[in-house]
């Protein structure tokens, strides 16, 4: 157990940057969660989170949407990612959101997934967001407490990789019931899976299990499984954090080419069929 200790001359103000707030015996519980917009009364907010990027995270954030979809759960999208959005463009969803003196209307996908990203907030989807870390923090707090949800039974959150503002943003202002982490099979990622596993823990916010996207490629003569990016260590990860593997999603060309002709919304993802009852 880690010891208990006063840092000298610490605040209430300083508190929540300390990093001895974890053990500082003179810490203030507080909840800095924000209230969502009284238009939106939703039942679970899921994070998907990853330690770094280049990882399929908002690629498994859309997959696990359409799971619910197709098991008839409303579902939404919060894209949290506000430097380099894509949830808006896999499911061709172009138009700006409007809004009221209410809030703001999500943007609707062709199966119904409702979305709201900074990219249907801008005259130039393509233009750069190049804005500070506590101006992006902000916006995203904006998509909890300003955007009308609706009736939503799941909310997914698109988180930016690692274990900055916006992760920490969302951790403290949104009420999330848990997360799911994204990685892949590389070197580093018994590293990279325990950063994300850890905040997550220091913010107590439970983790739902891993999911490793580029598992393997298979052959599409013979159907052997190649380990393009080396052998999966995943499953020992897992069992090591006391959690469990939700899915390991191969290179699947099909779910590229669907991405690409931005009709995410018709897809079936054959590799994360038995997650949905983890995130209910």
């Amino acid at each position: 157990m880690a010891e208990e200790f006063q840092t000298e001359g610490c605040t209430e103000e300083s508190c929540a940057g300390c990093a001895h707030a974890s053990t500082c015996s003179s810490k203030k519980i507080e909840d800095f969660r924000e209230p969502a917009n009284e238009h939106a009364h939703i039942k679970k907010v899921i994070g998907v989170v990853s330690g770094k990027g280049g990882v399929g995270k908002s690629f498994v954030t859309a997959s696990l949407a359409r799971q619910l979809q197709q098991q008839g759960y409303s579902v939404g999208i919060l894209d949290a990612d506000v430097t380099g959005p894509s949830i808006p463009k896999m499911y061709g969803v172009h138009e700006r959101a409007g809004g009221t003196e209410e809030g703001i209307f999500p943007c609707i996908a062709k199966d119904g997934t409702r979305i709201m990203s900074v990219n249907l907030m801008m005259e130039d989807e393509e233009a750069p967001v190049i804005w500070r870390g506590p101006i992006v923090a902000g916006v995203v707090k904006q998509f909890w407490t300003d955007v009308m949800w609706g009736d939503l039974d799941v909310l997914l959150v698109d988180m930016p990789p690692g274990t900055g503002d916006v992760p920490l943003t969302v951790f403290q202002s949104l009420p999330v019931d848990g997360v799911v982490i994204v990685t892949s099979p590389q070197d580093l990622v018994r590293m990279i899976v325990k950063k994300a596993y850890n905040m997550a823990k220091q913010m107590n916010i439970p983790v739902i299990g891993l999911v490793e996207n580029y598992s393997y490629l298979k052959c599409p003569d013979c159907g052997k499984e190649i380990p393009v990016f080396g052998k999966s260590r995943i499953d020992e990860i897992a069992a090591e954090l006391g959690t469990e593997v939700l899915g390991k999603m191969p290179i699947d060309a099909g779910l590229a080419q669907a991405v690409e002709e931005e009709r995410f919304y018709d897809i079936e993802n054959p590799y994360l069929k038995n997650v949905v009852e983890r995130l209910l």
